[in-house]
């Protein structure tokens, strides 16, 4: 079974989205389940290891443990009369879910994940030293799975991380997680960087592309914490597991930071984050290779317009050769609504080239 870390106590597999509840993770078409900290496991913690090229996890906890946050989340309650939830349970039609965040600047913007603080009726965001704060909403962008919310707090308390470069991780790589598990504040757990370019799905059903998947310990309430290198960099933003038991199985995915600079600059300016949008389903092909066009989603999608059709291939993006469709995805996540693009496929054995003017990613596929 796949299970998400997030915001609810009970796994609910294949259920929709939903108070902090949606379907996820998919490298095999399988079902993954978002949940939140429960209070009655005890967490996973290691500081020992001392990574290689970089400062032992003791070390990188100690440097980074003030920018990491406690989310707490009420929302009015879906459960008929039954709390699943830890914590501050039901009370008064209204729940409660804990998930963890980070300081992402000195104005008190604090990042987490979307299914986090979905359906919010209120946040509160705890500390490092206990201080607590109400949060107002800033953005969301559910097809990333990232939110941004703010609290008003003293500067003294204000830690924001650093954001990595994700492009630069590589497997083997030592990093630890910070978060909330089970409501566990403040517990690191320490590992590597299995995989790279994991593939998750949003809650909106798009593809979260580039996800890094590490064996660093990570449960229900880790969702919106940190992914931290050895040099104390953020690189990528906790979000989902793979488990059969519920629990932390030693396969988490993260957000890569590089997505999340990109959204998260325009959330926290008040902007909707923006995303290029070509409207075709697609396949891998090997033979010839590229990326298959399988759908087109409508007569009114920029392929659609640009002359593409079922079975074509696309060989070539933007200038960038492609041989799968992940190369698609890499290309179109650095492109904006609006911009041109050269696109050329195989079709029947010819090649054609034409241009593509990018459209804006509609809100759920």
């Amino acid at each position: 079974m796949f299970t998400v870390v997030g915001a609810i106590a009970i796994a609910i597999a294949g259920v929709g989205l939903g108070a902090g509840l949606y379907a996820a993770l998919r490298p095999n078409g399988t079902t993954t389940t978002v949940e939140a900290a429960a209070t009655t496991a005890a967490p996973s913690s290691s500081t020992t290891a001392s990574p290689a090229g970089g400062m032992s996890a003791t070390n990188v906890y100690k440097e980074t443990y003030q920018g990491v946050v406690d989310i707490t989340v009420t929302s009015p309650s879906t459960s008929g009369g039954f709390s699943p939830f830890g914590g501050g349970g039901q009370d008064n039609g209204t729940e409660t879910a804990e998930g963890s965040g980070i300081v992402y600047d000195a104005k008190g913007d604090i990042v987490t994940n979307q299914h986090v603080v979905a359906g919010e009726t209120s946040i509160s965001v705890k500390f490092w030293n206990g201080s607590t704060y109400a949060a107002k909403l800033i953005g969301v962008d559910a097809s990333t799975d990232l939110a941004v919310v703010r609290v008003s707090a003293d500067a003294s308390e204000l830690h924001p991380l650093t954001l990595g470069d994700s492009s630069k991780v590589q497997v083997g790589d030592p990093v630890i997680a910070i978060g909330s598990p089970f409501g566990y504040a403040e517990t690191v757990t320490s590992g590597i960087v299995s995989a790279l370019n994991r593939t998750m799905e949003s809650p909106t059903n798009y593809e979260i592309d580039g996800a890094i998947q590490t064996d660093a310990a990570i449960n229900h309430g880790n969702s919106g914490g940190p992914l931290i290198d050895a040099a104390g960099h953020v690189i990528g933003v906790n979000a989902q597991i793979e488990s059969e038991s519920g629990g932390s199985d030693g396969v988490g995915f993260a957000i890569p930071s590089n997505t999340v600079s990109s959204v998260v600059t325009d959330l926290a300016a008040g902007k909707q984050a923006q995303h290029a949008y070509l409207g075709v389903a697609l396949a891998d092909s090997a033979s010839p290779a590229g990326a298959k066009v399988t759908q087109i989603s409508s007569s009114s999608t920029p392929a659609a317009k640009a002359g593409l059709k079922t079975g074509d291939v696309i060989t070539s993006l933007a200038g960038t050769k492609v041989t799968s469709l992940d190369d698609i995805s890499t290309i179109m996540d650095a492109k904006k609504p609006g911009d041109k693009v050269t696109l050329t496929y195989l079709r029947g054995g010819a090649s054609k080239t034409t241009t593509v003017t990018l459209g804006t990613r509609p809100t759920s596929s």
